[in-house]
């Protein structure tokens, strides 16, 4: 038998970055792309090559291409990590493991370099095969910390809990950071909101991979750390626009929320360098008469839209940018 998990791509609605810093945030998944893992019983345990993994190239421009678009590592790495910490969750939690092995693959279809959660979704995706082949029940809420200390404290790969969180719940989750909770818990208070009450979105991402993320410089975890009193006050204040905004989902307050979505990019702009290619997007998207914010951390934005027409005068203007406009399916 072949088990499939799939883990889909997120946008942060509102709220980040400041759920790196014990703040607040509003995700919605996106069901346009995702990751794919199989995984099917075998007599040793193997982790499949793919194509981002190989190390073999048509010339030195196919390498340099190669490596624009999906990074000096690719996905097998990401696998070994989850299966490592997957193993330990339940050593640690006296579960013990069928004494049997398996082959495990991945795809994906989540754009990379553009802020989508790509990486996360195949861990997220690995995990979920594992649990199902195993027969092992982790707690919801347990599984995104599981997923995260796989990337970031076998990988070094610096990531926030978010991510993983909506990719795991799905749907549209608030999620409070807050900080006493977090330490004795080890996971974050996480709340379901209907995607029912969500308004018209769209999203965008630039399509020229290699002009999407210039040496932009970033010490905002440095000013952090350091008690800069502006990063401090701004990370608080973000976090208050998730809070605000949650209120305005189950109110159905869209033009709150509207507003809401821009004053979160404003605010990121105070206490962080942003590339010219990165605000271009925000910038022509709301010329076309919509909201706009990054879902991430750059390359792809997310915002409402009033009407057809400024969804039509979306897609033509960023066209023009190299952009592509989407309507994220989030049921």
């Amino acid at each position: 038998m072949i088990i499939e998990c799939r883990a889909y791509a997120r946008a942060g609605l509102l709220g980040n970055p400041s759920d790196g810093y014990f703040g607040k945030t509003i995700s919605i998944i996106v069901k346009n792309f995702g990751a794919i893992v199989s995984l099917y019983q075998t007599p040793e345990l193997v982790i499949e090559e793919m194509e981002v993994d190989r190390n073999s190239f048509r010339n030195i421009y196919h390498l340099t291409e190669t490596i624009r678009q999906n990074g000096y590592y690719g996905g097998r790495r990401l696998i070994k990590a989850v299966i490592k910490r997957f193993c330990e969750y339940c050593d640690l939690n006296r579960i013990k493991l069928a004494n049997k092995n398996f082959t495990i693959r991945y795809e994906s279809s989540i754009p990379r370099q553009v802020g989508m959660a790509g990486s996360s979704a195949i861990a997220t995706a690995a995990m979920r095969a594992l649990m199902q082949f195993y027969g092992v029940q982790v707690p919801v809420e347990v599984v995104p910390s599981l997923v995260l200390a796989a990337e970031t404290e076998e990988l070094s790969i610096n990531a926030g809990l978010q991510d993983r969180v909506i990719q795991v719940y799905e749907g549209c989750v608030y999620m409070d950071f807050d900080r006493k909770y977090m330490e004795k818990h080890n996971h974050g208070k996480y709340q379901r909101l209907d995607p029912a009450m969500l308004p018209k979105l769209y999203m965008a991402y630039k399509t020229d991979l290699s002009k999407v993320s210039g040496p932009v410089f970033n010490n905002l975890k440095e000013r952090y750390n350091n008690g800069d009193e502006l990063v401090h006050q701004t990370i608080r204040e973000l976090g208050d626009v998730a809070v605000e905004g949650k209120q305005a989902i189950i109110n159905r307050d869209y033009k709150t929320l509207n507003q809401l979505i821009n004053y979160n990019f404003d605010l990121r702009c105070k206490i962080m360098n942003i590339s010219e290619n990165n605000m271009e997007l925000v910038r022509v998207a709301r010329l076309s008469g919509a909201s706009a914010k990054f879902s991430g951390s750059g390359g792809a934005i997310i915002g409402m839209y009033p009407d057809d027409d400024t969804l039509s005068k979306l897609v033509v203007n960023l066209r023009k940018i190299n952009a592509r406009v989407i309507k994220p399916y989030v049921l």
